[in-house]
């Protein structure tokens, strides 16, 4: 057997960009808020170097920067923490980009709970909400290295304002280079009946084990992977809602505005169905190990099973 990879989307994310610039994407530029190494869009700067703006750490202007380039027919990616690309500027983000609908791409990096040690100042668990918020705003959280390279490449070629969200931890590759990543389409992961879980971003690779782990108890759980927030595929959702008839979401992010509201409000008018929603219950997180915290707070496999498992009976 293989063995399975481990990469931080983050990294994904530097290299997207590279690669990008290398198969001839002569619109893109990059734009950081002095956090190259950290965002790893320093590895796009190495390669080149006069397509890399660093705004310093300012990131309103930063995104009013790539809202003035775009208008230039450049394709800008502005690149900071989540907290502050959709925190700290979400009034510029919303005013100079979402409202004008510009063709820039956010590119958010350290969102969440698995921040660790930098804590709850840093731990952006309302991004989601923030971002689903702007109108015509797509909203993307890649699972792992192979989807976040291509949504990264996905939202180059979209015409329109995207925010990509990346993780710090390094999180397994379980796609191989045949999966293709489509804006707004989600992906069937594993087939079941009893149960549908979806989950975005790190916490899919922690539904697949659940879901293993669930078939050992006799429970066969259905494990989507949507990417895609906004726009969320609806089809795929309300299928797998009227298949198995319980849902259970998983997000690094607060249970208020993010992929279980979403799928709560598509599911009310279309296929009510019973939801149970895991993620942050409306609290900050605090300092510490990343694996440690997201077991603390629920977002893992056994955290999974055990809600999973309590929410079927």
């Amino acid at each position: 057997m293989a063995e399975i990879k481990n990469i931080a989307t983050r990294e994904s994310y530097g290299n997207a960009l590279k690669e990008l610039a290398a198969e001839g994407a002569d619109k893109l530029v990059v734009l950081d808020a002095d956090l190259s190494a950290a965002t790893k869009t320093g590895i796009f700067k190495k390669a080149y170097p006069e397509r890399h703006i660093n705004c310093g750490i300012a990131e309103a202007n930063m995104v009013c920067v790539a809202a003035g380039l775009s208008t230039m027919g450049l394709v800008p990616f502005a690149s900071s923490f989540a907290m502050f690309a959709a925190g700290r500027a979400f009034e510029q983000v919303r005013n100079s980009i979402g409202y004008p609908h510009l063709n820039v791409k956010i590119g958010a990096t350290h969102a969440g709970i698995s921040v660790g040690e930098d804590g709850a100042s840093h731990q952006c668990c309302e991004d989601f909400a923030l971002m689903r918020s702007i109108p015509g705003m797509v909203v993307i959280c890649p699972a792992d290295d192979v989807e976040a390279k291509q949504a990264v490449k996905a939202a180059y070629a979209y015409e329109g304002p995207v925010y990509l969200r990346f993780g710090r931890l390094a999180v397994p590759v379980f796609h191989d280079e045949s999966y293709k990543f489509e804006i707004g389409k989600g992906e069937v992961i594993k087939e079941g009946k009893d149960v549908s879980i979806i989950a975005n971003g790190l916490m899919v690779a922690e539904a697949i084990e659940a879901g293993k782990a669930l078939a050992e108890k006799g429970i066969d759980a259905e494990i989507i992977n949507i990417a895609t927030i906004k726009p969320l595929d609806e089809e795929l959702v309300t299928a797998s809602a009227k298949k198995t008839g319980k849902v259970v979401t998983v997000e690094e992010h607060s249970i208020i505005g993010g992929l279980g509201e979403a799928v709560c409000s598509l599911l009310s008018e279309k296929c009510p169905t019973p939801v149970k929603r895991i993620g942050v219950n409306d609290e900050f997180g605090h300092s510490g190990p990343a694996k440690d915290l997201l077991k603390q707070f629920g977002l893992s496999a056994d955290g999974i099973v055990k809600v999973t498992e309590e929410f079927i009976k």
